[in-house]
């Protein structure tokens, strides 16, 4: 946001974490940046929402909790096209699994405290550019408004760089299983998966991922209460927010990571209310499943 200024626009993604939306619209708006939120999933409606103010194109692929997929050349061919800076959160990917810069994306944004960092005792962020001119405004900044992480901070993340790409198999492996799993359970209304042939977008997940990632997300029959039951029989699974560490966690976005989300806007966007997003660690994909099956038990 300090590449903007007052009257400048920018459009967003509408499934994005609960954070994002937060800063957007109860700091940022503040200061006079608009907003608007569309489903960057059709290159229609994220071409209708640019307009002669638009400066910046914040995209995220797979979203929180929803795992929407969005064309990610298709946005970087379009923001080009109208003079608007792309950038990407690609914290549920990682530089792993998805690299938007090789399509064509100006900036991509990381939450280091995740899969990055992947010990869940770390909070920081990066961002990643092949453009000298925004490296150039955004080391600027970074130095300007105190945005720097400690050594010890910038040692764990450095840490777990290390073993990112056997962690990340790891993740993979397990998410899949565990939605496979999880489809079948006759308890269980939806399961989104990018790499799960029942995801809408799941050819063009292909197409830009390697893999499906570690995220599943999961919508129970009985709503809120069901989900809350889920939620407290779990015993592998710990209920928390965050994500991507070595454990496996369990959480409500409903009440929990996007509760700061109006319940409109977030029915509007398909998040229900009995939704659960799980972040699958490493464990044994054995205990994984018998612990959603016995939660999911009557």
């Amino acid at each position: 946001m300090t590449l903007l200024k007052s009257g400048d626009h920018v459009v967003c993604t509408d499934d994005c974490y609960g954070g994002t939306y937060r800063i957007f619209t109860k700091i940022f708006q503040e200061y006079g940046i608009d907003f608007t939120f569309v489903d960057t999933r059709d290159p229609d409606a994220l071409a209708a929402a640019l307009g002669p103010r638009t400066r910046l194109a914040w995209i995220e692929t797979p979203s929180n909790p929803l795992l929407k997929i969005v064309d990610l050349r298709a946005v970087a061919a379009l923001c080009a096209a109208r003079g608007v800076i792309s950038v990407v959160d690609n914290t549920f990917a990682t530089p792993c699994l998805q690299r938007p810069l090789e399509l064509g994306i100006d900036l991509v944004a990381h939450s280091t405290t995740k899969y990055l960092g992947g010990h869940s005792d770390v909070v920081g962020g990066a961002l990643v550019t092949a453009r000298e001119d925004l490296h150039a405004r955004l080391r600027f900044a970074q130095n300007a408004v105190g945005a720097v992480p400690g050594p010890f901070d910038a040692w764990l993340v450095l840490r777990g760089l290390k073993t990112l790409p056997v962690r990340m198999e790891r993740h993979c492996e397990n998410g899949l299983a565990v939605a496979r799993f999880l489809e079948s359970h006759p308890r269980v209304e939806r399961v989104i998966y990018p790499f799960l042939p029942s995801h809408p977008q799941a050819a063009l997940a292909r197409s830009q991922m390697s893999a499906g990632g570690g995220m599943v997300s999961v919508e129970l029959q009985g709503g809120l209460a069901a989900a809350d039951r889920f939620l407290r029989r779990l015993k592998v699974f710990t209920l928390a927010e965050s994500l991507g560490g070595v454990e496996s966690l369990a959480e409500s976005p409903a009440i929990m990571t996007h509760a700061s989300v109006p319940a409109a806007i977030r029915a509007a966007n398909g998040l229900a209310d009995g939704l659960v997003r799980l972040s699958v660690g490493l464990e044994h994909i054995d205990d994984l499943r018998t612990d959603l099956d016995q939660a999911l038990t009557p």
